[in-house]
């Protein structure tokens, strides 16, 4: 990965303060009152601390929870994920790999057909790029993404 993804103290120091508090607190955001929860466009969701890419429209699904559910990241290397034992309960914290920003949860309760995951994420971390400004953000690389995506449901 290029060393473009990459936290710092500035893009820290410019986050609004919910955006802090979800991606350097830990914090979660309220259930159906965040950006993305109900967001359809097609794009890819970045970190909003590096910028890094986490995940596509494609498979972002309604999970029904009131956050952003995906069934699996764009890049598996730009996501970890941690044990976290808080809040009296064993889950598996979701983190981007290279702006270390707290993303939200990952749990085995998504579509069995796309694998079972559902990676449960707060709008707060991510910043949305729209299909059509991946090119002049960066990100053409993922185009293809989409392309291939519509070729399916087209069904060639």
């Amino acid at each position: 990965m290029s060393d473009k993804f990459q936290k710092n103290a500035e893009t820290i120091s410019q986050l609004t303060p919910r955006r802090y508090e979800i991606t350097q607190e830990r914090g979660t955001e309220p259930a159906f009152d965040n950006e993305f929860w109900d967001h359809k466009e097609a794009g890819l969701y970045v970190d909003v601390v590096s910028g890094e890419p986490l995940f596509a429209s494609t498979k972002k699904y309604d999970s029904g929870c009131g956050w952003p559910s995906f069934t699996a990241p764009l890049e598996a290397a730009n996501v970890a994920e941690n044990e976290d034992r808080s809040h009296g309960m064993i889950r598996t914290e979701v983190r981007s790999t290279h702006g270390n920003s707290h993303l939200g949860h990952l749990f085995a309760d998504g579509p069995t057909d796309e694998g079972g995951l559902r990676y449960c994420i707060n709008s707060a971390a991510l910043r949305f790029v729209p299909y059509q400004d991946l090119e002049a953000e960066g990100y053409g690389e993922y185009v293809k993404v989409f392309d291939e995506s519509l070729k399916k449901e087209a069904g060639q």
